[in-house]
């Protein structure tokens, strides 16, 4: 691996466990491609990517952050490089001029068992639709999006109650490994891939890992409890499932981050409240109840349902069921 000249690219903290392994493990890593700097938050301050933090922390050359990968600058520059390898966590879309540049190929670590879960958001939903093992799988990159030749796959199981920050931070360092992993099969020359199409069984589809938009957090209290469950803990902590308490005169939005279902045959109608205004806050739903644990209302902090219920009339309120017009 030290012989082998490594462009890496990634923009989340996700990617920051492989680079870092990389590092320890004595690679040659000649460039860093990441996204460009960008204002967020409220203050709009402009932010740089967790990968331009550890990359110059750690010093590596050739930190780029090309607006747009077809840039010829930017192509010049990538092939100044002479890279053997690159390796791509949590990236962009790259141009095919890019990924069939080095000799090697470029490799991309995907947290999901490939050919399932392609896409942006694969931990989110795999959690949110039940899933019980997940993994991670480095692939070569082609033309598509997650769809290249796989070299290996390690899987992981995924508790009832982990939640997408946990899952999250499990994989990332599975992944790192993984990566270090095939890079010394492809140094010692010993890659045997296999199309993903072998894994796709004749009449079946794969399931798919789109974006998380705003309206995929709403929770719609007609599912039933494990669904809506599945739902909190794959969008938490971020950016949350969401829902509103209403009364006459306000509608007030909060995210839930913990969820308890309690699965019990009832008469009340889907986002009834239940609650003492002290210990508990549940809320009915299809075949059962949902037992909220933590929350947060819109412009305060996460809070836990005991402290949230000392300074919330939870009685004046009801649950607006859908998204309010």
């Amino acid at each position: 691996m030290k012989n082998l000249r490594i462009v890496f690219m990634g923009t989340p903290e996700f990617a920051v466990a492989t680079l870092g392994s990389l590092l320890m493990n004595g690679a040659n890593v000649v460039g860093v491609v990441t996204a460009p700097d960008r204002p967020s938050g409220r203050g709009r301050k402009i932010t740089k990517s967790a990968i331009k933090i550890f990359a110059t922390f750690s010093n590596l050359p050739h930190i780029m952050q090309p607006i747009n990968l077809k840039d010829p600058e930017f192509i010049s520059t990538l092939k100044k490089l002479n890279a053997d390898l690159f390796v791509v966590v949590a990236f962009r879309m790259l141009p095919e001029e890019v990924w069939k540049m080095p000799p090697l190929g470029t490799i991309n670590l995907h947290a999901s068992l490939l050919p399932d879960y392609r896409g942006a958001a694969p931990i989110n939903h795999a959690i949110i639709n039940g899933e019980t093992t997940t993994g991670v799988t480095t692939f070569f990159i082609d033309e598509k999006i997650d769809t290249g030749n796989i070299l290996f796959r390690e899987e992981v199981h995924i508790s009832p109650n982990e939640n997408a920050g946990d899952l999250h931070d499990k994989l990332k360092i599975l992944g790192a490994r993984l990566v270090i992993k095939t890079l010394a099969y492809i140094t010692a020359n010993k890659v045997n891939t296999l199309s993903q199409t072998n894994l796709i069984k004749q009449g079946e589809s794969t399931k798919l890992a789109p974006k998380i938009h705003p309206n995929d957090c709403i929770i719609d209290w007609n599912n039933d409890q494990v669904k809506i469950h599945n739902l909190i803990r794959g969008l938490s902590p971020y950016p949350c499932a969401k829902s509103w308490f209403k009364n006459e005169s306000t509608t007030i939005s909060f995210k839930i981050f913990e969820s308890q279902p309690e699965i019990e045959k009832h008469n009340f109608e889907p986002g009834t409240i239940i609650s003492d205004g002290k210990h508990y806050l549940k809320i009915s739903c299809k075949n059962g109840f949902l037992n909220i644990i933590s929350l947060q209302l819109e412009g305060k902090k996460r809070i836990g349902t005991v402290d949230f219920l000392r300074g919330f009339r939870i009685t004046e309120f009801t649950i607006q069921v859908n998204k309010p017009a």
